[in-house]
């Protein structure tokens, strides 16, 4: 299945980190939203969308292109995520904005993953940051893992 991973990875490079790892697996293609255009998503089979968690959401440039993509049928995407703080609730309510584009765009979202990731944003540059050195190898690891169960499902 041809595949393409979205990420919007700034700061720390947390979020294509990630994406590498999933790319290796799924033989993936890897673009920033800059160099998409929302046509050309109908030549693939799944659609990997992610970046960072800011202020609970990701981030403003891969929602923006998420709106701008055409209505399509039986495409399949998955959605994933780094931020400073992760659990089941808090993945659901950060993913929740760009999960409610893509389905109304009609991609059925497959699977969802997030891990930490190392954070200096605000007053957290003043301590040194939060969660250092994530994502580390463990969370590659799961990366790759996650990657393999999406390649085996589909």
């Amino acid at each position: 299945m041809k595949s393409l991973l979205i990420v919007y990875s700034y700061h720390h490079r947390n979020t294509e980190k990630i994406a590498n790892a999933f790319a290796k697996v799924l033989d993936a293609q890897i673009k920033t939203p800059k160099q998409v255009e929302p046509s050309e998503l109908q030549e693939y089979g799944l659609v990997g969308f992610g970046s960072g968690i800011y202020g609970d959401k990701h981030h403003e440039t891969l929602l923006d292109l998420a709106n701008r993509l055409p209505r399509l049928t039986d495409r399949k995407a998955f959605i994933f995520s780094t931020s400073a703080m992760i659990n089941t609730d808090k993945i659901a309510k950060d993913h929740s904005p760009l999960r409610g584009i893509l389905q109304s765009k009609g991609y059925l979202i497959v699977d969802e993953f997030a891990c930490l990731g190392f954070n200096t944003n605000g007053f957290l540059r003043f301590f040194g940051g939060m969660n250092k050195g994530r994502p580390n190898a463990e969370d590659l690891k799961h990366a790759e893992e996650f990657a393999q169960e999406l390649k085996q499902n589909l």
